[in-house]
């Protein structure tokens, strides 16, 4: 199988530009809508069960280092950096975003814990194949792709490396992130294809250009498939 994919020059990770309001997610809205037109009491019970955080005010209960990804480490990114939501109910969720972070692991975390920053992805796979989640994938928006609708439907993932150093990708690294596209895939019913699983270079409107050429997407698509095979 050959992947095309196309690459420019420039690096990875950088500040989010386009995510900065707040503005409220679909069933948000939704609950609007339907209080204008029916009135609070028409809601049924168990809709207002589900929606009631999404009202003015009120947040829905979060478990302090709750991970996503079984084995994964949790350490927090800035509040600034992301946007609480309740995914995949709010936004539908059906892409993958692969990233490099064109630095060392301490510097990626670093700037995902600066609110300055304006961005950061939900996970790190380092060299040594360990994952570090700092975002809910499984919540919330994270600002990552430079793009908002890609934002809101795609869950990222930073590869610590340098897109022109192809010694960054290794074994480990392929294969333990190849396991957590698997899983990202598997819990939102997303096919394990180049479709949904793309590289920070192809969404719309982006100036960056990781993964780079280096990337096997090939492998890295392979591997993917015969671990959401193994989870069936």
């Amino acid at each position: 199988m050959t992947i095309t994919r196309g690459f420019g020059e420039t690096g990875a990770y950088g500040v989010e530009t386009d995510d900065g309001d707040r503005r409220p997610g679909r069933r948000a809205l939704l609950i609007g809508g339907a209080v204008a037109a029916a009135g609070a009491a028409a809601l049924a019970h168990d809709e207002l069960a589900r929606l009631y955080w999404r009202l003015p005010g009120v947040e829905r209960e979060r478990v302090a280092g709750a991970v996503d990804f079984a084995g994964a480490r949790w350490v927090a990114a800035s509040p600034a950096n992301y946007r609480h939501a309740d995914r995949p109910d709010d936004y539908v969720v059906d892409r993958v975003v692969v990233h490099v972070t064109q630095g060392g692991y301490a510097s990626a975390v670093k700037v995902f814990q600066d609110p300055a920053h304006q961005a950061a992805a939900h996970y790190i796979v380092r060299t040594d194949g360990h994952v570090t989640q700092l975002i809910r994938e499984l919540r919330d928006v994270a600002f990552h792709a430079g793009n908002r609708s890609f934002n809101e439907r795609s869950v990222g993932i930073e590869h610590v490396g340098f897109v022109d150093d192809p010694k960054s990708f290794t074994d480990a690294m392929y294969a333990s992130s190849a396991r957590l596209t698997a899983a990202v895939c598997a819990r939102y019913g997303m096919p394990v294809d180049p479709e949904h699983v793309i590289g920070h270079v192809e969404v719309p409107g982006t100036d960056h250009t990781d993964p780079g050429p280096h990337w096997d997407w090939d492998r890295y698509i392979r591997l993917a498939r015969r671990a959401r095979t193994g989870m069936a």
